[in-house]
């Protein structure tokens, strides 16, 4: 595959054997020309679960402390006071059977679902076109809840629900290249913290096989493990 000059000049910045600290990293990652947008740094970790057994799903969802970089688009399945709540909380999209057809008919122009338990037996059947989107709502992450409010806040605030592929890969957004070191730091600190957290307690052997640091259109750039992981815990 032919790369781009700027793809190639990024290759020349640092070595791809070594793996480096969290903030060598991030200088390496901030000296890569930009592009003409403002990517977004992205962190990658293989673990070593096995996604076939339901006790070691990786699935979960946190608020990163300087948020995603992006405001996400946030529906919300609700009616009556739930769904006035919604709106009062900053939901761009509120209601249930209007937007269940709009969704059927193929519209999706939003970033997170959210509802109440009592809504999900009339959503059900969306779950065909939203779970392959990572969209249907679900109480692990949160996004199936009776405090609608909050969830809207903190979806709009930056909070990002991550799972395990089938290889056993996590792909985590941890804010935009435009963050400041210190902020892109924090975040990631953050998500390492939270995935060391989700280790099933039936898995033996090694948990987090490799981390890699990238932009949207940059190579990656892999962290020493334990000391990226020692990082997280302090």
């Amino acid at each position: 595959m032919k790369h781009s000059k700027r793809y190639n000049t990024a290759y020349g910045l640092y070595d791809r054997q070594k793996r480096y600290e969290l903030d060598e990293a991030l200088k390496t990652l901030k000296a890569i020309p930009a592009s003409k947008f403002d990517e977004t740094v992205e962190v990658h970790l293989n673990l070593g679960v096995d996604p076939r057994k339901a006790d070691q799903q990786i699935r979960n969802s946190l608020v990163l402390p300087h948020g995603t970089g992006k405001v996400s688009r946030v529906l919300v399945f609700a009616e009556g006071e739930k769904a006035d709540e919604a709106r009062n909380a900053g939901a761009d999209h509120v209601g249930l059977d209007d937007l269940i057809e709009k969704i059927s008919g193929g519209w999706f122009d939003f970033d997170v679902v959210i509802t109440t338990p009592t809504m999900m037996g009339k959503i059900g059947k969306l779950g065909r076109v939203l779970g392959p989107r990572g969209l249907m709502p679900n109480p692990k992450v949160g996004t199936v809840t009776m405090d609608i409010g909050k969830a809207v806040e903190e979806s709009k605030g930056g909070k990002i629900a991550y799972r395990v592929d089938k290889f056993a890969n996590l792909h985590i957004p941890a804010g935009k290249i435009s963050f400041s070191p210190e902020k892109l730091k924090d975040n990631i600190k953050a998500i390492l913290a939270a995935v060391l957290k989700d280790r099933p307690p039936t898995m033996k052997g090694v948990y987090i096989k490799s981390i890699t640091l990238c932009t949207t259109m940059g190579p990656g750039i892999k962290l020493h493990i334990a000391s990226a992981t020692l990082e997280a815990k302090s």
